[in-house]
């Protein structure tokens, strides 16, 4: 009698298979020599051993990286896109002078809807080159802003603004957030669009207008996100005119909570760490920013001692200059060092997280995106680390941060669509985008 071998079943047909020299997940922490990214329908199917994968599964697409790291797309938790096309107008400049004589005149001039339009775009390609698949924006003229993202394919925590001082988008709170509110029911079902209300700081919105964002924000399950405490000027004066630190006037009238987010957080008093802490508020961290206009350094490392996550953002590139969550991250890592005098302090795992999944969940995303796991959106990043530049590397999770940068990215997918490849857009005109920034240089010189 003869006895068949048991017939191996067929390989599964999926969308894409990506082999990486090494994958970074983030959760768990680590990363996997030699594994394969497993996607279908523009969701992670799986994360497998390179030999299994090419047993168990049949790609329509395969991409094979042999000397890259593969990790989730970074998250750019807090920027103003528009602003690259103010990129250096003023720069060497405090906080205070930085926008009262140089970007306020300038913005009640230019900013218009193609303004944010372009600007957005511009800075959207920049993002996508360095690996960034997703930000929180804060700006006029959301509209444009979701107009120009969705055409670079993007995903955007887009902030709807709100002042009690006219711009050319509104005259007072209640017609931006009119303003805003309307922009969000335009797009509120775009799949890679999330809206949060977008107060500018406690020291341009009156208490008045943050209760009507209250309302909204409680009416609407939005995120709350403010510029909060940047400069010890803000604090000073808040406790002069209200005997209490900004976030604790924000907390009185209703504001704190597990969708606030606060954004610099550099002047925290103790009391501060703790109401953020005791409300399971997040706070984005923007050091270039906070460092370039000498604002300080927020206190990372007392905030996640007290369980407070924190995220990672560039900031506007007005203020920055540059948009790039990887060097956010080695410069988050570093100046924590210095400050606490802890060699130890913000490790290279740590500080990438913040770059992705923490980054994720202080926007709400988490669930989605910020890490490579199974049933998540396929948002992803290669960083090519086979230049003798980058050799040896005996960790790419270190290497990542301390080693690498955004010029080492060279692929992007965001929900399993291939956006950079070969370090090139493929969903924007980089030749285009560059004439759109010569031009406004044009008319704003």
């Amino acid at each position: 009698m003869t006895v068949s071998a048991t017939a191996r079943p067929a390989p599964t047909p999926v969308d894409l298979c990506v082999d990486a020299r090494w994958i970074v997940p983030i959760e768990p922490a680590g990363a996997l020599a030699q594994h394969t990214l497993v996607v279908d329908g523009g969701r992670i199917v799986a994360i497998a051993p390179t030999e299994a994968a090419q047993r168990e599964y049949a790609p329509r697409e395969h991409v094979s990286l042999p000397a890259h790291v593969l990790l989730p797309g970074l998250v750019n938790a807090h920027t103003h896109a528009a602003m690259a096309l103010l990129r250096g107008v003023a720069d060497d400049v405090a906080l205070k002078v930085w926008l009262e004589q140089h970007i306020w005149p300038r913005e009640a001039r230019f900013v218009s809807p193609d303004f944010v339009h372009d600007g957005t775009l511009i800075a959207a390609g920049e993002m996508l080159l360095g690996g960034i698949t997703c930000c929180a924006d804060q700006y006029f003229f959301p509209d444009a802003a979701a107009r120009a993202y969705l055409q670079s394919g993007m995903r955007a925590l887009i902030g709807l603004p709100v002042l009690d001082f006219p711009t050319p988008y509104a005259a007072d709170a209640d017609g931006y957030l009119q303003a805003g509110l309307a922009a969000r029911d335009a797009w509120k079902h775009e799949p890679k669009f999330a809206f949060a209300l977008a107060p500018h700081a406690p020291y341009t919105v009156g208490d008045s207008g943050w209760e009507k964002i209250v309302v909204y924000a409680r009416q609407l399950d939005l995120p709350i996100q403010t510029h909060l405490q940047e400069t010890r000027d803000e604090l000073e004066q808040s406790l002069h005119a209200h005997a209490m630190s900004p976030l604790a006037r924000l907390h009185r009238l209703g504001v704190t909570g597990p969708n606030f987010i606060a954004v610099h957080a550099v002047h925290l008093r103790d009391s501060d760490v703790e109401l953020l802490a005791a409300q399971s508020c997040h706070v984005v961290h923007c050091p270039g920013s906070n460092l370039k206009l000498a604002s300080g350094i927020a206190p990372v490392v007392r905030l996640k001692a007290r369980g407070v996550n924190v995220a990672l953002g560039s900031d506007g590139a007005a203020s920055n200059n540059r948009l790039d969550v990887l060097g956010e991250a080695r410069l988050a890592a570093l100046i924590a060092k210095v400050a606490t005098g802890d060699a130890a302090a913000l490790p290279a795992g740590t500080v990438l997280r913040m770059a992705t999944l923490d980054g994720a969940a202080a926007l709400g995303l988490d669930a989605e995106i910020g890490s490579l796991s199974p049933g998540k959106q396929a948002d992803a990043i290669a960083v090519n680390l086979g230049a003798f530049q980058h050799a040896p590397c005996y960790d790419p999770v270190s290497h990542l941060v301390h080693v690498a940068g955004r010029d080492q990215v060279t692929d992007v997918w965001i929900a399993g669509k291939r956006i950079v490849c070969d370090a090139a857009l493929v969903s924007l005109d980089a030749a285009e985008l560059a004439a759109r920034a010569r031009l406004w240089q044009d008319r704003m010189q």
